[in-house]
């Protein structure tokens, strides 16, 4: 199956990356990682929100409301698990925020809608048999560069209580790995830089560099 990181592809340029990841892939599933930003997609996507949407269109997917010619293929995992090719894939969305975590997600509104709070992280603490975890904030002892401390106890906690083989990290924009306890941490490069394959039967992930074509 295919899966990508970031997309950001509001951009015309990105999402020329992101088309030719599809079509050069050709892959029946597609993971995708946050940062969407573009929600007619031309294969059926399983993805988590980034920090980086339309927020209106995410808070509709959230509720199941969305049905328009400009959201196709699009299913978003908010502390919430699908059966692919095999393998039970959760996702968490949103960002991290300290002043917004204690507060009911009904009660977010514009761009605070962007982050999750105790509520996403109980439904998805509930989940169970999870194979791969998809996450736009990153665990504690992902070594990735950034100018601030990179990782989250919640994400960390997430990890210990549902124990995946794999965990899946958008939003960085570099390829990094770890791990941390028995799960396989992975951060992925964004979409116009990178795409990768991901083997259902072994977690095993390959990837093209989207430079050399």
């Amino acid at each position: 199956m295919l899966v990508l990181g970031d997309a950001h592809a509001a951009d015309p340029e990105n999402r020329r990356a992101l088309f030719a990841a599809y079509r050069e892939a050709d892959q029946d599933v597609t993971l995708q990682l946050g940062d969407l930003m573009y929600y007619d997609l031309p294969k059926p996507t399983w993805f988590i929100a980034g920090n980086n949407e339309d927020f209106d269109t995410i808070s509709a997917l959230r509720n199941g409301l969305v049905s328009n010619s400009e959201v196709r293929n699009a299913n978003l995992l908010a502390s919430t698990a699908v059966e692919l090719e095999g393998l039970r894939i959760a996702g968490l969305s949103g960002n991290y925020a300290p002043t917004q975590y204690d507060r009911p997600r009904a009660n977010l509104v514009g761009e605070r809608r962007r982050h999750f709070t105790y509520e996403d992280i109980e439904r998805a603490t509930a989940l169970e048999s999870v194979d791969v975890l998809m996450t736009h904030e990153a665990p504690h002892g992902l070594p990735v560069s950034e100018d601030y401390e990179v990782g989250c106890q919640y994400i960390d906690d997430l990890l210990t209580v549902l124990d995946p083989d794999l965990c899946l990290i958008g939003h960085h924009h570099q390829h990094s790995e770890t791990t941390i306890g028995t799960t396989r941490v992975v951060s992925l490069a964004p979409t116009w830089e990178r795409y990768y394959i991901l083997d259902p039967d072994s977690l095993s992930l390959t990837w093209v560099d989207m430079k050399e074509h």
